[in-house]
């Protein structure tokens, strides 16, 4: 059996193979923040069509967190009813879910709302100059994630992801190119981390011990005075004994770089961060076949696979994959007359 196909085991939660549904902002709620049946149709597809573990946009956990109006959200304990459905539906479908706790800082791109961000440097001419966080804002956000993994055990996740990533509100604090501060969360490498740091420690409050946690991280700001894989492997390592099951690495968007996207163009940061940190991570990055897939898993480069725009051109990705890779695998019952 190809790697790609075997089952995967993080925590008590076990996986039917090592594809992954990656994050993508779907802008299809509406200003509340509240699934819609497009979720469930879209969602529920991936699961249909043999991914193993589906992760849910970045959710916001709280109102100003978010990318978009039209986000889903997770700041009211209203948000959990219907999550909990789409989960539901997720797992009868024959697939895991997680979902990503993400809030947007200064690259909010909803007008009403006031921007807050580790320091008061506005991403682009685009975005409104956010508001420096005060040391009392910085602990209402990070309670703001505790309730937010909260309401996802409630709704019955079975992962939460921690958006490190993308340059949204936690990628604000760790990259020194947004984060200016001067006083405890800013300067060096451990200060940058501490706000991650404080976010774990309360989202582990609020959170199952035997279920798993993961991270995303940009590993490369493609700026010289940014972060590297490197920076990122240290900074993981220091919130790691904190409960880290698993790293999703991706890169980019802390601010406007110039970026070379070719395929499977994340592997090495992916192979860099597994290595530095001894910790399991999921790769992406223009990953479209199965081949592409097996050999990181073979090679060790990673330990899942995650899969963004491939899995929206094909929901059935993964049955491809296995044609392409000489396996079979068990289609949903109520497609099995395609396969036969």
């Amino acid at each position: 059996m190809a790697k790609l196909f075997t089952e995967g085991t993080l925590k008590d939660l076990t996986l039917k193979n090592r594809i992954v549904m990656a994050p993508m902002c779907m802008y299809s709620s509406d200003d509340e923040g509240f699934v819609k049946e497009f979720h469930r149709v879209h969602y529920g597809a991936r699961a249909l069509g043999g991914t193993g573990l589906i992760i849910l946009e970045a959710t916001a956990v709280e109102k100003r967190g978010r990318i978009s109006a039209e986000d889903l959200g997770i700041w009211s304990d209203e948000h959990i009813q219907p999550l909990k459905e789409l989960v539901d539906f997720i797992h009868q479908s024959g697939a895991k879910s997680g979902i990503q706790l993400g809030h947007a800082g200064r690259k909010c791109s909803v007008t009403s709302e006031t921007l807050i961000s580790s320091s008061d440097i506005a991403f682009s001419e685009d975005y409104k100059k956010p508001e420096k966080m005060t040391k009392e804002t910085i602990q209402e956000v990070i309670k703001a994630f505790g309730e937010g993994a909260r309401r996802s055990e409630e709704a019955g996740f079975d992962t939460i992801e921690i958006h490190g990533a993308h340059g949204y509100l936690i990628n604000q604090f760790l990259s020194p190119l947004s984060n200016q501060r001067e006083d405890e969360y800013g300067g060096s490498l451990k200060n940058r981390t501490r706000f991650l740091k404080e976010v774990m420690e309360e989202i582990h409050q609020h959170w199952p011990s035997n279920k798993p946690v993961i991270l995303r991280v940009s590993a490369e700001d493609y700026k010289e005075k940014g972060n590297h894989p490197e920076d990122l492997a240290r900074m993981i390592n220091l919130v790691k004994e904190l409960g880290l099951d698993l790293i999703n690495v991706s890169s980019g968007g802390a601010v406007h770089a110039k970026i070379n996207p070719y395929p499977g163009y994340q592997l090495h940061f992916a192979e860099e961060i597994r290595n530095l940190t001894k910790l399991p991570v999921m790769a992406g990055g223009l990953i479209t076949r199965g081949e592409m897939a097996e050999e990181a898993l073979q090679n060790k480069r990673a330990d899942y696979i995650y899969l963004g725009r491939e899995l929206l051109r094909n929901p059935h990705w993964p049955q491809d994959a296995a044609t392409i890779l000489r396996d079979e695998i068990e289609p949903a019952k109520q497609y099995e007359r395609a396969y036969r």
